[in-house]
């Protein structure tokens, strides 16, 4: 495997003012890199990159078309943070927005659309429930294992193929790199705020819950770019592992 730079800033060769999601060649290669391994079942799970701004694969498991989706989000640029956001000093700003930036805080999903409805990416971004963060994606993501029903459930299920693909929760998990966001069994989410359902907003509602969504956002995509790091460097041992 190639090189992987953890410390990467995707921005750094995406065009001013474009996303890196679609714009950095170095972010679609590290996908490509990471993601291309043996599925639960076996089979490799191949990626090119023949089509622009987007991963392919086509086997007998399926054809899936992907695409990149930032899973840290710093909500700098959210007005109805900013009152928040403005009282939390700019250099912390920078370097959450930095950390963010970086391979571990990025992953894959579905990007071709079914029906003509939002995609994975599209939908968690506008849900209200939701509001684009990771950890209560990744609780919809738990729950459409069991078949139980999230914010999400419509969307995850109109791309039930792909999750058939890891075959469980514990398997999707593992193939992306996500253990630092569940507990060791699995069946718990390390969520970045205190949880008790979808009812509430999602978004930090003051700069106290926004420092600690910060410091647990933080430690997740660190923890995340370690973790890439053993995998990339088998030899490299990952303390606190499971």
């Amino acid at each position: 495997m190639k090189n992987i730079d953890i410390a990467f800033d995707v921005y750094s060769d995406t065009p001013k003012g474009k996303d890196p999601d679609s714009y950095s060649p170095t972010l679609r290669m590290y996908h490509k890199l990471l993601w291309s391994k043996p599925l639960p079942n076996g089979v490799k799970f191949e990626l090119n990159d023949n089509f622009p701004k987007l991963l392919y694969h086509k086997s007998e498991v399926g054809e899936f078309f992907l695409s990149s989706d930032s899973i840290g989000h710093t909500y700098s640029k959210v007005k109805s943070m900013s009152n928040i956001v403005t009282q939390v000093p700019t250099d912390e700003i920078k370097s959450f927005f930095s950390i963010c930036s970086t391979i571990g805080a990025y992953i894959i999903f579905p990007s071709k659309k079914v029906d003509n409805k939002m995609t994975i990416n599209g939908a968690r971004g506008i849900n209200r429930s939701i509001k684009d963060r990771f950890d209560l994606t990744l609780e919809c993501i738990r729950l459409h294992y069991l078949n139980e029903g999230s914010p999400l459930s419509d969307v995850l299920q109109r791309y039930s193929a792909f999750f058939r693909l890891l075959q469980d929760f514990e398997g999707y998990i593992d193939f992306f790199l996500l253990q630092d966001l569940v507990m060791e069994d699995y069946k718990t989410i390390k969520f970045y705020l205190p949880f008790d359902g979808f009812n509430n907003s999602p978004l930090p509602s003051n700069v106290h819950e926004y420092l600690s969504y910060k410091k647990n956002m933080t430690d997740f995509v660190s923890s995340r770019n370690q973790r890439i790091l053993s995998y990339v460097y088998p030899a490299f041992t990952l303390r606190g592992s499971f």
